[in-house]
């Protein structure tokens, strides 16, 4: 039986940046990361973090993160 992507202990993979100019803080996807059978994770990189941070976060389907499906109004 397959098991969907939240079970199987798939992670998303951000490095958090701060704008100079005004402060603002955007969250940019880095790559993902999969947690082995120990508990420990794998992390896939698409880009290098230039600020050395990541924050890893269980996935989450885009429909689920806010109620409403990606690129339509509420």
């Amino acid at each position: 039986m397959l098991e969907d992507q939240s079970q199987r202990g798939v992670k998303l993979a951000y490095t958090i940046v701060e704008r100079d100019k005004d402060g603002r803080k955007f969250w940019v996807r880095v790559g993902a990361a999969f947690v082995n059978r120990d508990g420990s994770l794998n992390v896939r990189l698409d880009a290098m973090p230039v600020n050395g941070q990541l924050h890893i976060r269980d996935y989450q389907p885009p429909e689920n993160r806010d109620g409403t499906p990606r690129g339509r109004a509420a």
